[in-house]
């Protein structure tokens, strides 16, 4: 747990969390533009969500970019 004292472990955690949002926000978008019905409540729920299990992930796992 002593890595979560590391600033090299949030900067690369905060990173992996907005890379995670964008993917899953534009997945998300992108379907609903297929079936011609966006609805932003579920697009916000789940890009936040998405992110919010990268963080948990991350705290659990690690991350590879920064050594323990």
């Amino acid at each position: 747990m002593n890595r979560l004292r590391q600033r090299d472990f949030w900067d690369a955690t905060i990173a992996r969390a907005v890379w995670t949002l964008c993917e899953t926000f534009l997945a998300v978008v992108g379907t609903a533009k297929v079936i011609d019905d966006v609805n932003w409540d579920y697009v916000i729920a789940a890009t936040v969500f998405s992110a919010l299990l990268s963080i948990a992930k991350s705290v659990v796992a690690g991350v590879p970019e920064v050594s323990e």
